[in-house]
């Protein structure tokens, strides 16, 4: 049988990143070529920023100034200006 692998080389061994259809301890004749590492895809910033799994009150975006800046709704800025 003749089928080509990609494997990680851990420093001593060489794991497979595919399942191998062969029985333990067969022996197997290796060449081995290195190979580029794939590039990795950028992930979008929404699914990083649903990744962090923020808590927060249901009224976070309409009140941000009061709790990024601690004012009481007393003293905040009208919706719509925050100046």
């Amino acid at each position: 049988m003749v089928k080509t692998i990609e494997a990680m080389f851990d420093g001593r061994t060489f794991q497979p990143t595919e399942p191998v259809d062969l029985a333990p301890d067969t022996l197997v004749r290796m060449t081995i070529e290195t190979v580029a590492e794939r590039p990795v895809a950028p992930r979008s910033f929404l699914a990083t920023a649903r990744s962090l799994n923020l808590d927060g009150p249901p009224d976070w975006s309409e009140r941000f100034h009061e709790y990024l800046y601690g004012l009481d709704s007393a003293h905040a800025a009208p919706s719509g200006n925050l100046a």
